[in-house]
C-alpha cells in the first residue's frame, strides 16, 4: 500500500492533481472517489475525464441519476459510476459494473455500495472539507498493483514542482509505441515537455538468458538519451535542450519543439518533398561524424533478434499456427547469410527511429536545423543505410515510390561527392537489405502491439509495410530470402 497526503487543495490544485493522475491511468484501473456530499468527488472526476479527453469534453454530467456515464477518450474508455442511490452489491451488479472493469478505466463515487465487487488493485482518492470552503483535504492511497503506480505519480509531481513547474497545467502528448510517455507543461505562457521513461525491467529471457531489449541493444534508461543529445547538439543538429533530469526515476524536462511533426506539417500544407529532402540531408550530414565508441554495435545478433519477431508474432497471425522449427531455422540461416554483407563495414551513426512521427518541422530555423530530432536514445553504430530506409519507407505514411528513388539517388550522389571511397552499388544493396530487415521487424512488432498490447490500429499499417518488403526483396542479392518469403508467406 502507498499513501500520499496532499493536504488542502483549491480548485486549481485539484484539477492539476487530476491531470497528473490522468497521465498514468490505464484500461482496467479502478479509481474510488470517497467523501461526503459536496466533498468534490464529481469535480475531480470531471477534471480527470476532461484531461483524458484532451479537454474536448465540453460536458461531463454527473451520473447521479443515470448511475453511469461512459466516455471514449483518445487513450481509453472511461465509465463513471455514481452509486449513491443504490443499496448494495446486488443492485450494482445489475448495472454492468463487473463487465465495465474488464478493460476500461472505472471511476466510482460512493464505492462502499459495491464493497464486495471491488478488485484489490485500486486507487482510492479521499476528499473532505477544509476550514477554507474553497479548499478540500485530499489523500490518495494505492492498493495492490496501484501502490507502485501511485509512488510514481507522486515522484513525477515532486520532480515537476522541484524544477519550478509545480503550478503548470498538464496535458498528455501522443507518444510512440514504447513504454515512454510525454506530457506538455504550460505555465505563464511558457511550455516544456515531460519525458517519463522508467528504466526497463529485465523481462522474461528470450535467448541466452537475456531479455529482448538487451539482445536488441535498446537503451535500458535515459542515460543514453542524455549522452546522445549532447553529441548531436555538438554536431549542430536540432535536439531538445534538457532542462532538468532525474536519471534514477527516468524523468526529463526538455525543450518543447511543438506539435508540427512531419505528418502534421504535411497536413498543414508543407510539401512532403521539402520535408523529406531536408531529412535526407540531415542523414548525409550525420555521416560526416564517425560513430563514437560509446555506441553499442547494431550487429548481426541485434538485427537477427529483431527479424525473429516475424516468426514469433506475424507468422502465427497470418497462418493461424506457429512456424515449424525447420522453417524458423531456415529463416534465421538465410538472414544470417544476407547480413554478412554489411557486418564488416566501418560503423556509422544509426539513430534507429528516424521516421515521420519522430521528426519535427521547425520552419523558423535555418538549414538542417529546421529538422528537429526527438527520438534517438536507442542510437547504435551500424550501417547508415538503415536510417535512410526508415525515412524513405515510412511505416506510418505513404512516401511516393518516385520520391523514394529520387531521394535515394540524391543521398548516394552526395555521399559519393564527399567521399571518393563510397560505393554506390554496395550502398543500394545495403539499403534494400536493411529496408527488408526493418519491414520484417515491423510486421512482427505491429502484430505484437495489436495482440499483446491491445493496439489494433497498428494492423492498418501492415499492407504498406508488406509493399516495402516486396520492393526490397526484389534486389537480386536477396533472391534466396525472397524465395523463403514466397514459399511461406505468399507473394
Amino acid at each position: 500500500m502507498s499513501d500520499w497526503d496532499l493536504g488542502a487543495l483549491d480548485l486549481d490544485g485539484l484539477e492539476r492533481l487530476a491531470e497528473h493522475v490522468a497521465l498514468h491511468v490505464r484500461g482496467g484501473d479502478l479509481v474510488l472517489l470517497e467523501g461526503d456530499l459536496g466533498a468534490g468527488k464529481s469535480t475531480f472526476a470531471r477534471a480527470l475525464i476532461r484531461a483524458l479527453a484532451g479537454n474536448e469534453a465540453e460536458e461531463v454530467p454527473s451520473p447521479t441519476f443515470a448511475l453511469v456515464q461512459s466516455y471514449d477518450t483518445p487513450r481509453l474508455t472511461v465509465h463513471h459510476f455514481d452509486l449513491y442511490r443504490l443499496s448494495g452489491p446486488d443492485e450494482v451488479r445489475e448495472i454492468g459494473f463487473a463487465e465495465a472493469l474488464e478493460a476500461a478505466l472505472v471511476l466510482v463515487e460512493w464505492p462502499d455500495r459495491a464493497a464486495s465487487l471491488l478488485q484489490p488493485d485500486r486507487l482510492r482518492i479521499a476528499l473532505s472539507d477544509a476550514p477554507d470552503p474553497d479548499h478540500r483535504y485530499v489523500n490518495l492511497t494505492g492498493e495492490g498493483a496501484l501502490a507502485e503506480r501511485l509512488d510514481h505519480i507522486r515522484g513525477v509531481a515532486q520532480f515537476i514542482a522541484a524544477n519550478g513547474w509545480g503550478e503548470a497545467r498538464i496535458s498528455h502528448v501522443a507518444g510512440d509505441a514504447s513504454r515512454r510517455s510525454y506530457a506538455r507543461l504550460s505555465l505563464s505562457g511558457h511550455t516544456c515537455l515531460l519525458m517519463d521513461s522508467p528504466p526497463l525491467p529485465d523481462g522474461p529471457p528470450v535467448k541466452d538468458g537475456k531479455p529482448y531489449w538487451m539482445l536488441a541493444h535498446s537503451a535500458p534508461d535515459i542515460r543514453s538519451f542524455i549522452a546522445v543529445e549532447a553529441m548531436l547538439r555538438g554536431y549542430g543538429f536540432s535536439v531538445p535542450t534538457i532542462l532538468a533530469r532525474n536519471v534514477e526515476a527516468g524523468l526529463l524536462l526538455v525543450e518543447d519543439f511543438g506539435d508540427l511533426t512531419f505528418p502534421a506539417a504535411i497536413s498543414a500544407g508543407t510539401p512532403l518533398r521539402q520535408l523529406y529532402r531536408a531529412a535526407t540531408d540531415v542523414l548525409v550530414e550525420l555521416t560526416r561524424h564517425p560513430a563514437p565508441s560509446s555506441l553499442l554495435a547494431y550487429d548481426t545478433g541485434a538485427l537477427l533478434i529483431e527479424v525473429s519477431l516475424l516468426i514469433d508474432w506475424y507468422v502465427p497471425h497470418v497462418a493461424g499456427a506457429p512456424a515449424p522449427q525447420t522453417v524458423a531455422d531456415e529463416f534465421e540461416r538465410l538472414w544470417r547469410l544476407a547480413l554478412a554483407s554489411v557486418s564488416t563495414l566501418p560503423p556509422a551513426w544509426v539513430l534507429r527511429d528516424f521516421h515521420s512521427p519522430n521528426l519535427l518541422w521547425l520552419p523558423d530555423r535555418q538549414g538542417l536545423a529546421q529538422v528537429g530530432l526527438i527520438d534517438f536514445q536507442d542510437a547504435l553504430a551500424g550501417h547508415a543505410a538503415y536510417d535512410l530506409a526508415s525515412l524513405l519507407q515510412d511505416a506510418r505514411l505513404d512516401v511516393p515510390e518516385s520520391l523514394e528513388r529520387e531521394l535515394l539517388a540524391h543521398y548516394v550522389a552526395e555521399r559519393a561527392r564527399r567521399d571518393p571511397s563510397f560505393d554506390p552499388a554496395a550502398f543500394r544493396h545495403a539499403y534494400a537489405l536493411l529496408g527488408a530487415q526493418r519491414a520484417t521487424k515491423l510486421l512482427g512488432i505491429f502484430v505484437r502491439l495489436a495482440k499483446r498490447d491491445g493496439k489494433p490500429g497498428y494492423l492498418g499499417h501492415l499492407p504498406r509495410i508488406k509493399r516495402y518488403l516486396a520492393r526490397n526483396l526484389a534486389d537480386p542479392g536477396l533472391a534466396e530470402l525472397r524465395a523463403w518469403y514466397e514459399r511461406h508467406l505468399g507473394a
